[in-house]
């Protein structure tokens, strides 16, 4: 049973004071039953996550208390991606017909910390400076940079490229360009990384309505298809088993198994893709993500970047509409945010921030701690 999108709607991101974050996630899940001409006593489940506003099933207390099966997720920054996964399935094991996937956040100022105990791990990771998740990307950028080449100046265009797009985007939290010189140097925050690299916690909302592919014409004139959508965690092995002793990677981690099989599920390749979406909590995990999805091999994001060859005009554009670095990171809505995205792009309907083309394949990635990576592949 193949699958569609056929509604999307977002809050904005960024800090809005007079709502909260369910409410920011029940403005965005309106839009999307708006948008695919349906009525939420229509919906027979859903799927949805919150890190920090409470259980996304609350927004039954919002749009109606119908009564269907709601299923809370949470699985880190992955959580958005990890709820379309769920509903894809659900779907198209014939279960259900039609559904929505939400997500939403409104995170407190400043870096994330994660509870060491709550991940599972001991007191032993803070001390090793992965405590807070500045340091832990820190590190694996420093190893990839001296590996493969890759200069701080790309680190500083990938956070430039970022903040154009988002001035362009009307749902963006920055909304102005800035200076590549003023990004190379700004304050530090954890070597080589400075402080318009990061991304920051923010605050959103995203819905998308699902439902099976032969119905979607019925409720929609421009139905988007799921090609694939997977889920893979760490195995042993990978860098996020051994990060303490990178010198122990031993196998690839979950961002490379789960693009390789969204694009076996798909029947494409990264060639094929016309635009992506990929995990940029920071400047060096867009790099680093280039390769590990397929898009290139390890070293030449140095020559892509510095082409321009990922921005919106480009031969590869990546993160059109400024990604987690102009967005920030609710955490559950930040995966949904890039599939609400790469609808757009591929309905034409992106505005200021479209890509030349009439784009036909679209890709999303996110990958969340401590080793997860969820991979979508959308087809107009």
């Amino acid at each position: 049973m193949d699958v569609a999108i056929i509604g999307i709607g977002i809050h904005p991101f960024g800090r809005t004071p007079a709502r909260s974050g369910l409410q920011q996630g029940a403005y965005a899940a309106r839009l999307a039953l708006q948008d695919a001409g349906i009525e939420w006593r229509d919906i027979e489940f859903a799927f949805g996550g919150s890190a920090s506003a409470g259980n996304a099933d609350a927004l039954g207390n919002e749009l109606g208390l119908t009564g269907i099966p709601f299923i809370n997720v949470a699985n880190g920054c992955a959580t958005g991606g990890s709820s379309l996964m769920t509903a894809y399935n659900a779907i198209r094991s014939g279960a259900h017909d039609i559904g929505l996937v939400a997500g939403f956040d409104k995170h407190d100022r400043g870096a994330f910390n994660a509870d060491p105990k709550a991940l599972g791990l001991g007191e032993w990771y803070g001390e090793m400076g992965l405590m807070m998740t500045t340091q832990f990307f820190a590190m694996k950028i420093q190893k990839y940079m001296h590996d493969h080449g890759i200069s701080k100046d790309t680190l500083a265009r990938v956070a430039h490229k970022a903040f154009i797009n988002g001035s362009l985007n009307p749902n963006a939290w920055r909304r102005s360009p800035v200076a590549l010189e003023e990004i190379a140097s700004s304050t530090m925050v954890s070597d080589p990384l400075t402080k318009y690299m990061f991304c920051s916690p923010s605050e959103g909302g995203v819905a998308l309505v699902l439902c099976r592919a032969d119905k979607a014409k019925s409720y929609c004139a421009r139905p988007v298809y799921l090609k694939s959508a997977v889920l893979k965690s760490r195995r042993y092995g990978s860098f996020e088993v051994f990060a303490p002793s990178q010198a122990l990677q031993q196998v690839a981690g979950p961002t490379v198994d789960a693009s390789r099989a969204a694009f076996e599920m798909a029947g494409v390749g990264p060639k094929d893709i016309d635009v992506s979406q990929l995990q940029d909590t920071e400047s060096g995990a867009e790099i680093m993500h280039m390769a590990e999805n397929g898009f290139c091999e390890h070293g030449e994001q140095e020559q892509l970047i510095q082409s321009g060859a990922t921005q919106l005009g480009g031969s590869m554009p990546i993160n059109t509409d400024g990604g987690c670095l102009a967005n920030g990171e609710p955490i559950g809505a930040s995966g949904l945010r890039q599939v609400y995205e790469n609808v757009l792009q591929l309905r034409g309907a992106a505005g200021d921030h479209q890509v030349p083309g009439n784009p036909r394949l679209a890709y999303s990635h996110v990958y969340g701690a401590p080793g997860i990576s969820a991979v979508t592949i959308l087809q107009r």
